[in-house]
Formats: structure tokens, C-alpha cells, sequence
């Protein structure tokens, strides 16, 4: 399995503090985003190859973190050729991008380089190895505004994917996707037929809203939190809740 880590937004909203600093290497209890889900990934080791897609503007910045980190041998940072929000490809045109680079055959996992959060990828990983199938991360919300602004997916009782919209205005449920996905094998040369036929290549949730309809998609309902951080005001709060709990 290979993995793909998203990490060439500009995150714009996050003023001053993403001027200089990609967000996925802003600290949260003295440790980088980046850094957290490595940890994380290194605990699946069916994932020979990790590949972090940043813009032109921030990739010195990775190649300086990822210095010489034990597990550097299995990372590969790779330049969009990006240098604002005005030109950027979007997340599943930068997931185009990699596996067209690197020709990726095999199974992928794809997650937001920006995304703090609790649970384990470990489990997202056996729950896929169970059902064979393209998955997703799914938790239940109750704020309606929070709802619109991600994907929402529809479910039957075994978890199947029946409906699923990005950002809707309406939500038809209170599943919300979150920006982790595991695509089987076969189903990595669609994203380059989902850019040809010039689908909406930013937000990743598009993807798989559109991958349900002819292929079996799965949610994994983890437990945990997860967080997007979006604001400075977020970030602090959220910096403040777990350097606290680091310090219990």
C-alpha cells in the first residue's frame, strides 16, 4: 500500500501564522501536525511508501523537516509547482498528480496533511482489510453550519455508502466525511478519468461522492476526535486543550 498526504493548501484563514509555515507543521503540544500522523502511519507497515504533495512555495520547508527522521527512507516529498491559491491543482488534482508521477499501482491510502485527530489509522486500515472495499472516515455531528461545510454520506446498515454530497447546503444526515481514504488498487486509475471528464478537482470529498455511484464505498465510523483546524482563534483552542491533557 502506498499513501498520499495532502499538504499543498496555503490555508489562507490561518493568517499570520501560515505566512512563513505550511499548517501541517504548526505545533499542537509541542509536536507537528506532520509529525502526529507519522507516528501514526508507522504503525501500519503493509505502507511501503509515503508520499507528501506540498506547492512550490512550502517544499524547501518539508525537505528541512523531513531532514533526516527515521523515517525519511519511505517519504517522498513532491512539488505541485504551485504558488498561491490562484493557480493551485485542488486535493484530487494533486492526488492525480502524484499517481500520475509515480505511477502508483496498488492499493492508497489518501489523508489531509492538516487534520488533527484521535483515533487510529491502524483501525481504518483492518476495517478496509475486512470489507475489501474503497472507504472513507465517517463520525456523526450535530452542528448543522459544520455539516455544510463537509461531505455528508448517507448509510445502510452495514456501512455502505448509499448518498453522498460535498459541502450541501441541505444535509441529508449527520454523517460527516472527514479527509482520510483508502481506494483499492483498481480504483486509483479513476482519478484520472474523474479530472478528464473535468469534474471538480479541489475538495477531496468529491471523489468518492462521485465513486459511489458505479463502486461499492464503505465508511469507517471512528471514534475519536478530529479536528480542522481553520482559524488562528481554533488552533489556539485547540493547541491549549491537549498541551493541557500533555501536562496531566
Amino acid at each position: 500500500m502506498k499513501a498520499i498526504i495532502l499538504a499543498a493548501g496555503y490555508a489562507t484563514r490561518l493568517y499570520p501564522l501560515t505566512i512563513n509555515t505550511p499548517k501541517m507543521l504548526l505545533k499542537i503540544a509541542g509536536k507537528t501536525m506532520m509529525d502526529y500522523i507519522m507516528d501514526d502511519i508507522s504503525n501500519i507497515d503493509e505502507i511501503d511508501e509515503i508520499f507528501i504533495i506540498t506547492n512550490h512555495r512550502f517544499y524547501d520547508t518539508f525537505i528541512d523537516w523531513a531532514g533526516n527522521r527515521e523515517f525519511t527512507k519511505l517519504v517522498k516529498i513532491l512539488d505541485d509547482n504551485t504558488t498561491s491559491d490562484r493557480d493551485k491543482l485542488g486535493a484530487i488534482g494533486d492526488i492525480n498528480f502524484v499517481i500520475e508521477n509515480e505511477k502508483i499501482d496498488d492499493d492508497l491510502m489518501v489523508l489531509a496533511g492538516d487534520n488533527f485527530y484521535t483515533f487510529t489509522l491502524r483501525d481504518f486500515y483492518e476495517f478496509y482489510k475486512k470489507v475489501d472495499k474503497d472507504c472513507v472516515c465517517v463520525k456523526q455531528l450535530d452542528n448543522p453550519e459544520t455539516l455544510k461545510r463537509m461531505a455528508i454520506a448517507i448509510l445502510d446498515e452495514k456501512g455502505k455508502v448509499l448518498d453522498m454530497e460535498e459541502k450541501p447546503q441541505k444535509p441529508k444526515s449527520n454523517n460527516a466525511v472527514f479527509a482520510f481514504y483508502i481506494y483499492r488498487r483498481d480504483t486509483v486509475p479513476l482519478f484520472k478519468k474523474y479530472i478528464k471528464e473535468g469534474n471538480n478537482p479541489d475538495a477531496p470529498g468529491h471523489f468518492p461522492s462521485w465513486l459511489y455511484k458505479f463502486k461499492d464505498v464503505y465508511a469507517f465510523k471512528f471514534e475519536g476526535e478530529c479536528y480542522d483546524i481553520g482559524t488562528p482563534e481554533a488552533f489556539h483552542e485547540v493547541n491549549e486543550k491537549f498541551s493541557s491533557k500533555a501536562n496531566v
